[in-house]
């Protein structure tokens, strides 16, 4: 395995390991705010009208959304790679299509849920 190859594999744990850390505090306040919301006796129809228009939470869905994407990409290739026995070319456009997939995927959601109408 060349140096190159190495660095770039020690990369992808650092930002699988960095973004696992990240979401596990953004699904900790996701949770908290829907379990405070629902012992409020807000329904699901009251917390979508609290979160139009709100920046705050578009932002914030919106970077859990890029964790998400980064994260699983980085774990799929694994995967191809481990699993499935793809070449680290193959399995990598694999993983970046399926970033790429789930970033517009959940950006659109964001959206609809925070900023626009139904998506």
């Amino acid at each position: 395995m060349s140096r190159s190859i190495t660095v770039q594999a020690a990369r992808r744990w650092y930002w699988q390991r960095i973004t696992a850390m990240a979401m596990a505090l953004f699904v900790a306040i996701h949770l908290f705010v829907m379990v405070y919301a629902i012992q409020g006796g807000l329904s699901a129809a009251e917390v979508l009208a609290r979160t139009r228009g709100n920046m705050l939470w578009a932002v914030f869905y919106a970077a859990f959304v890029v964790l998400v994407a980064v994260h699983a990409s980085i774990g799929i290739r694994n995967v191809l790679i481990e699993w499935a026995g793809l070449k680290d070319g193959a399995a990598g456009w694999a993983s970046r299509l399926l970033g790429l997939l789930l970033l517009v995927m959940g950006l659109r959601a964001v959206w609809a849920v925070t900023l626009g109408g139904a998506a």
